[in-house]
């Protein structure tokens, strides 16, 4: 409990005192060059969400590291709960932004870090909403940024995966990036097993092969959510 107590303060208190700097970054918007303000956004916010995780308890291994392509991809990951986001930023190698819930936008500070990290907000109730959130994360990905999605659409909180929505896939298959499926395996256990309650838990990640997505044929692009549900399931603990 007193852990609990404890990172729900920090993580208010980090984002209050994140304030003069997120002001700060406004201003330089204006005033460096595209480039600097994106390496510059990715370190602090790749600090921000490693210090989370530290203060959780959680250990987190990445395995395959080495398949990783220098390129920006589209990562596919299974979604098991609210670390998942700290996780991929603090672990993996390569900066990302991520589509997100179009609730979390509503989340005053947070929201702002993300767009400032290329993140977009989908609503998935809203199938005009969607399409366009789609067409910019297609711009986004052939600027030369990667992006996250979560194709299950919500947190399994447990082991055990939901179907893929096949939608997601459209973010590779049309601005022509290389897929990376990630395992993670665990998350869910330092936050969602327990009630809300933070505790400590060992957290395996998994970064799979690539699968280049420019020369499939129209039986494999409609077969890729399969493919890559499988890939993904192969690691986790009960699959």
């Amino acid at each position: 409990m007193v852990r609990s107590i404890y990172w729900y303060i920090n993580f208010v208190g980090s984002l209050i005192l994140k304030i003069p700097k997120l002001i700060q970054m406004k201003y330089l918007k204006k005033k460096i060059s595209q480039e600097e303000f994106d390496e510059l956004s990715y370190k602090v916010t790749t600090k921000w969400a490693d210090k989370r995780i530290k203060a959780s308890g959680a250990k987190i291994t990445v395995h395959g590291e080495e398949n990783l392509p220098k390129e920006n991809v589209l990562f596919i990951s299974n979604h098991q709960g609210n670390f998942d986001i700290a996780i991929f930023m603090a672990s993996i190698k390569k900066d990302t932004g991520f589509v997100s819930k179009i609730e979390i936008k509503k989340m005053p500070l947070v929201n702002q870090w993300m767009e400032f990290i290329h993140c977009i907000f989908m609503d998935r109730n809203d199938m005009k909403q969607s399409l366009k959130t789609i067409l910019e994360g297609i711009s986004i990905l052939k600027s030369g940024f990667s992006l996250v999605v979560f194709p299950e659409g919500t947190r399994s909180k447990s082991d055990t995966m939901r179907d893929f929505k096949p939608g997601s896939f459209k973010l590779a298959l049309k601005a022509k990036v290389p897929i990376v499926p990630v395992t993670i395996d665990g998350s869910y256990k330092i936050m969602e097993k327990n009630n809300g309650k933070i505790k400590p838990a060992h957290v395996d990640v998994y970064i799979h092969k690539p699968i280049y997505t420019k020369n499939l044929t129209k039986e494999e692009e409609s077969e890729l959510h399969i493919k890559v549900h499988e890939i993904i399931k192969s690691k986790l603990t009960k699959n």
